[in-house]
């Protein structure tokens, strides 16, 4: 034994079983491991390091012939307003909290097109900017184009 304690400082007390409390119950070992968890030091850093490497989109530059098509469509939109047509439009919707932003969908009935504000407005009262539009979309919409030809 005198040649174990040599070996191993602990020899004396590694065989001894574990002692248990007297007054009150075991910590649970989940409960033991947290207390060795990480903590965050800098709070809000996570959240910084997420936003930071979150994508966004650049806005495109449209073609002059898409211009050209869009504004048609946004001119036949107006002559028609009264019926309110639905339309999907296909916008680019600006980042509030960095540069660039995203293209979304969005469908709704139109209340009117508004160039002196330059605003599409729902009849839902929501407001999309007209150079934000990169898409206009209806199958009505191309009823309504045949109607204004003839």
């Amino acid at each position: 034994m005198g040649e174990q304690r040599a070996d191993n400082p602990y020899a004396d007390i590694i065989d001894l079983p574990h002692p248990n409390p007297k007054y009150h119950a075991r910590m649970p070992r989940a409960a033991r491991a947290a207390q060795f968890a990480p903590f965050a030091a800098l709070v809000g850093y996570d959240d910084a390091v997420q936003e930071a490497a979150r994508f966004t989109d650049d806005q495109i530059e449209l073609d002059v012939a898409v211009i050209e098509e869009l504004n048609e469509k946004l001119r036949i939109l107006s002559e028609h307003s009264a019926e309110e047509p639905e339309v999907c439009i296909q916008y680019f919707l600006p980042d509030a909290k960095k540069t660039g932003g995203e293209y979304v969908w969005t469908r709704g009935r139109v209340k009117r097109v508004d160039p002196i504000e330059g605003v599409l407005v729902f009849k839902d009262k929501r407001k999309i900017p007209l150079q934000d539009i990169v898409a206009v979309e209806n199958d009505a919409l191309r009823g309504l184009e045949e109607d204004g030809s003839s």
